[in-house]
């Protein structure tokens, strides 16, 4: 199945959405936007796999209330740059799709650099780009992987070949069909070439450690959320992930177990300090989350009506 055929029969399954988000009636709904909202997957994701939803429910409760919303999917595991030229042909095909003039796009984990790609080299058909946790100063995970990985140690070859035999499972289990490269992914999530992709591409970046950057750059509006607790729920089986992951920051450094708080930052700060981890941000694993914490569904709902009441 061609890319362009699985994004038009998207577009035949939600067509009573979109009937709705463009009548009268939609926009005055609470999560109906000017333009369609587009939500790129990070690392290893995927739009669905086996009926696994990547964007567990979120989807459907922006949809609810009158949005329009596409799940794109590119290479799980690639560069920013390299995911970013691929989400603009999709982009490309939503528009011819809808009819829009612009997409809002919202970002999770590396999709948040593939969309700020996008933004950058695109600002023509992007309307506003929101950054979820997004590696957008690096992470200090990918820091310490990468380093291991350069070393030289006798399993570097096995750990890359079981990564890449993951990032290809997922690809032909989503029905991507993209070339993955796994150390190309990592090496885009140091510091370092954090660093150097942000002096290319800048636009919502902040200038101090833990502050906010332009609301709009080159006519893009900026936005972002994070969390910033590892360990959530014990009941959700890939807590683990982040709690083992959470071991790379130090002790002062406030995290949701993959990404720094700060180093998520990107233009208008939502906040990022919710009691979520990397998983709970996009209502992972199957809504599992921090019983006290806002449900992360309600943070999508909300941002909706946000880029609304911005006319977006």
């Amino acid at each position: 199945m061609t890319r362009a055929t699985r994004v038009l029969l998207l577009a035949l399954v939600c067509l009573p959405a979109w009937t709705h988000a463009m009548s009268d009636q939609a926009d005055g709904g609470y999560t109906a936007t000017r333009y369609p909202i587009v939500l790129a997957h990070g690392l290893f994701g995927f739009d669905a796999i086996l009926g696994v939803d990547y964007w567990y429910k979120v989807p459907e409760t922006l949809q609810a209330d009158g949005a329009q919303v596409f799940i794109t999917s590119v290479a799980n595991s690639n560069s920013p740059e390299v995911r970013g030229e691929q989400l603009i042909l999709e982009i490309e095909q939503v528009l011819a799709i809808t009819g829009a003039d612009k997409v809002n796009l919202i970002g999770h984990s590396h999709g948040g650099p593939t969309t700020r790609y996008a933004a950058s080299v695109r600002p023509d058909i992007i309307a506003s780009v929101t950054s979820v946790s997004g590696v957008n100063k690096g992470t200090p995970v990918a820091d310490g992987v990468y380093d291991w990985y350069q070393g030289g140690s006798p399993l570097t070859g096995a750990v890359e070949g079981l990564a890449t035999a993951l990032a290809t499972a997922i690809d032909f289990l989503s029905g991507g069909g993209y070339e993955q490269d796994v150390i190309a992914s990592l090496a885009s999530m140091t510091t370092a070439d954090a660093m150097a992709f942000n002096q290319q591409h800048p636009g919502g970046i902040p200038a101090s450690a833990c502050g906010e950057g332009d609301y709009e750059y080159n006519g893009v509006r900026y936005y972002s959320w994070a969390g910033a607790e590892p360990l959530t729920n014990i009941l959700d089986p890939l807590e683990s992930v982040t709690v083992v992951a959470s071991v790379f920051f130090d002790g002062n450094t406030p995290n949701d177990g993959l990404v720094g708080a700060c180093d998520a930052n990107l233009g208008m700060v939502v906040r990022n300090d919710f009691r979520m981890n990397h998983l709970d941000e996009i209502n992972q694993t199957f809504g599992i989350h921090h019983l006290t914490e806002t449900d992360p569904l309600a943070v999508f709902r909300t941002h909706a009506n946000r880029l609304q009441q911005a006319g977006l």
